[in-house]
């Protein structure tokens, strides 16, 4: 059992840039679901998102340097230095081979991507950007984080759907537990709001077509879910062993104590009904923080909004917590700015860890007639909850399953 101190929070998201507007927002219970404005939507199923209009406002990056990066790695390298900023570290002050950088994403960077094959189509190779081939593919984000901090120790970017980052954090948290690394920049990003990208998750039938009313569409364990909704953004976690933390007299915001992951194995896209393995995650990651069941005081869920992952996740909960799993109040944040894929786990992780210090459980939007009504979901408006152990649920295609607790320090 290894607990590793989070020291720091960078978040970029529809809900807001900086952990400050952020939390104001989602404690605020705001919906920033909307219609899809950057391109052409009409003719897509899902045509709705969750969009980061004012990035540039926030951004400390050159022109030249913003022209070779897509947008995934845009919001990724802003995270990184608001969260970097927050934990009062200066990465001049470090040395190189000791920071770590372990990020994750689901689908890449497409936005660059289209535009410059676009460009290949109509004017041949002399029309592609030589910066095509490094902006794109999904450990770019890794790769300017280095370069732009001179970063040199070592490092990984897990793809593995909408459980990319935490399982990056999980990767991370092991890695910093072995003393091979003095801190870790860990998180994700995702910016799917692209034409092929929305292409792309629209065929994987996940997604809500109540484009007539965007703010009402996300609707997680509701019985008129009819799927998520995609968002973009980033968020990123500065990743400390607690006794440099404490020798820096740095804020510590949490503790990650533990992580557990697994995979059904039954269908290449959907998960098991019976949610046996995500509760064999939940167990791992409970018996790794050396955990009771009934220690922990707030989860957050997955919450795709469809009826074979929400229900399959209500199972696993009962698997794990028996009769108590129908007293700890439930969260999912997402459902007020949308499904950010692969950066979805990191940015639950941020949001309960703000619950945490805030003693807040901000509200599941659109819940307004549960699926189960046995569980003590937060609707309506914020609630007060003390939380000192929180568990983090996230989820991907296939059946991959990762949970990850967090303490209050």
């Amino acid at each position: 059992m290894t607990k590793i101190a989070v020291t720091g929070i960078g978040v970029v998201t529809p809900s807001g840039i900086g952990k400050r507007q952020f939390w104001a927002n989602i404690k605020a219970g705001r919906s920033f679901i909307k219609a899809i404005t950057r391109f052409d939507a009409s003719k897509y199923p899902s045509r709705i998102a969750g969009q980061i209009d004012d990035l540039e406002k926030y951004t400390h990056l050159s022109e030249r340097l913003l022209k070779k990066i897509d947008a995934f790695s845009h919001m990724a390298l802003v995270a990184s230095e608001l969260a970097l900023i927050d934990a009062g570290i200066d990465i001049k002050n470090e040395d190189p081979n000791l920071v770590g950088i372990f990020l994750g994403n689901a689908i890449g960077g497409w936005l660059y991507a289209e535009t410059e094959l676009r460009d290949l189509y109509i004017e041949g190779r002399e029309g592609v950007s030589p910066y095509m081939a490094s902006a794109w593919f999904p450990a770019a984000p890794q790769g300017q984080v280095s370069i732009y901090y001179g970063i040199k120790g070592f490092s990984k970017t897990v793809v593995a759907d909408r459980a990319s980052s935490l399982m990056a954090i999980g990767y991370g948290r092991k890695i910093l537990g072995k003393d091979k690394l003095n801190m870790i920049i860990a998180g994700g990003m995702e910016a799917p709001v692209t034409p092929y990208a929305l292409l792309c998750c629209n065929t994987y039938g996940a997604l809500s077509k109540n484009n007539a009313r965007p703010q009402e569409a996300y609707r997680p364990f509701d019985k008129k879910r009819d799927g998520c909704v995609i968002g973009e953004g980033s968020g990123i976690i500065v990743l400390e062993g607690i006794e440099r933390a404490r020798g820096r007299n740095a804020n510590i915001a949490a503790y990650i104590s533990g992580y557990g992951t697994s995979c059904d194995g039954v269908d290449r896209i959907n998960p098991a009904l019976d949610g046996v393995q995500l509760a064999r995650a939940i167990d791992l990651a409970l018996n790794d923080a050396g955990l009771r069941p009934e220690q922990i005081d707030y989860i957050s869920l997955d919450g795709l909004a469809r009826q074979d992952w929400d229900d399959s996740e209500m199972q696993a909960l009962k698997r794990v917590f028996g009769e108590r799993a129908k007293k700890i109040p439930l969260g999912c944040p997402k459902s007020m700015f949308g499904n950010l894929l692969g950066a979805s786990g990191v940015v639950d992780i941020i949001a309960a860890i703000l619950s945490m210090q805030n003693g807040l459980v901000p509200p599941i939007l659109n819940l307004d007639t549960p699926a189960d009504s046995s569980f003590n979901y937060v609707t309506g408006q914020s609630k007060e909850c003390e939380i000192n152990k929180a568990l983090v649920i996230s989820r991907g295609r296939g059946g991959i399953n990762s949970a990850l607790v967090i303490e209050k320090p």
